[in-house]
């Protein structure tokens, strides 16, 4: 299918690439931000545009959620598939009489960190087989884990991987403020960051939970908070150790 992505940032760029790398041609990558494209086309000999959006068979539009509404009204081809790669939105939010699909791929996405793209679980939902189909055939040239879904299983493996991704991640910056604030060398918790994500690969999470809160130390935590002055920093202290004393009561 003639194919044009939509969008300049950090998925619609992982797109193009591994569309590039598993040699599926990409026609055009259209958006806004014109530096953007131009890398994006410079590195993976794509045409660009911000002005003119080509004809196309598959439209991929990899931009963000808020976007994703006004961005679909652009495409008028109403014999075209569109698929957004928003997890928590519907494909009805397409705006067009086009037929619409969603080609999520579950990852974190940021352009200077490289990525296996055989290990991405992509998510596929359309509104016909046929359609359903050729997305499914199209990610498998990518990844190894496809699967098709529903707009209700997608909303909740979005919302799992904020928790899992997103909020693990904020702590980490969080952490890193406190180290920063001491003169401690924020590498020093890198082997236990990467002990503690590699423990999960063999047990379950709850499992795996150690630290003064399951144990039910009070006094270490009380010293904990002393030691806290940020009053945030506090707050999620507070709270996340109160989230750990129910799962364990």
């Amino acid at each position: 299918m003639k194919t044009v992505i939509i969008g300049s940032g950090n998925v619609a760029y992982h797109l193009a690439k591994a569309f590039t790398y598993n040699n599926i041609k990409v026609d055009q990558i259209f958006g806004r931000n014109e530096t953007e494209l131009s890398k994006i086309s410079n590195e993976f000999n794509i045409p660009y545009s911000n002005q003119n959006l080509e004809e196309a068979e598959l439209y991929i539009i990899a931009v963000s959620d808020s976007s994703v509404e006004n961005v679909s009204e652009l495409i008028k081809n109403e014999n075209a598939l569109v698929a957004h790669t928003s997890g928590s939105l519907p494909k009805e939010i397409l705006k067009g009489n086009y037929r619409k699909a969603s080609f999520y791929p579950l990852q974190t996405f940021s352009k200077t960190k490289d990525l296996d793209y055989s290990k991405i679980p992509f998510f596929i939902e359309a509104e016909d087989q046929i359609d359903e189909k050729s997305l499914f055939e199209l990610a498998t040239i990518i990844s190894d884990n496809v699967e098709t879904s529903t707009y209700e299983k997608r909303k909740y493996i979005h919302l799992t991987a904020v928790f899992a991704c997103n909020f693990v991640n904020h702590l980490f910056a969080r952490a890193k403020e406190i180290s920063d604030s001491q003169d401690l060398n924020f590498n020093y918790f890198l082997p236990l960051i990467n002990e503690t994500v590699e423990k999960i690969h063999h047990l379950d999470p709850k499992h795996a939970q150690t630290g003064p809160a399951v144990r039910g130390d009070e006094r270490i935590l009380k010293l904990h908070e002393e030691l806290i002055t940020n009053k945030e920093q506090l707050d999620i202290y507070k709270t996340l150790n109160e989230s750990i004393k129910k799962m364990y009561q």
